[in-house]
């Protein structure tokens, strides 16, 4: 079975930085599509950042140029570096893997795996 463990998330003010990593396992982790969601109370789930097989990536607008995802394939490990971190920011975030190993990496909704979440708030 496919498992997904987020660590890393925690309270931290306005401007201030978080890292947040995502262990994996049960699948073929290096030739997997992987990435970031989070959801605020109240919103819909919304896609943070994702990272093709191939190290491609692809960020939300709302976090382009503070956040950036990375991946450590010996480690089947993925990472999500936050800077500049805003109240805005605050929500849930949750790793997710695609439903389907392989390069295709270009949309959002190639993602059928999920982690249980880590809460990040920021204020």
């Amino acid at each position: 079975d496919v498992q997904l463990v987020e660590s890393g998330g925690g309270l931290v003010q306005p401007g201030g930085s978080l890292r947040l990593s995502c262990a994996a396992s049960g699948l073929t982790y290096s030739s997997y599509c992987m990435g970031w969601f989070r959801q605020a109370p109240g919103k819909d789930r919304e896609g943070v950042a994702r990272i093709a097989s191939d190290g491609g990536t692809a960020y939300a607008d709302s976090v382009k140029g503070r956040f950036t995802i990375s991946r450590d394939n010996a480690k089947n490990t993925l990472y999500l570096q936050m800077n500049s971190l805003k109240p805005e920011d605050t929500a849930m975030y949750y790793c997710a893997a695609a439903r389907f190993g392989g390069r295709w990496c270009q949309s959002w909704s190639v993602f059928g795996y999920w982690g249980q979440g880590t809460q990040v708030t920021v204020s």
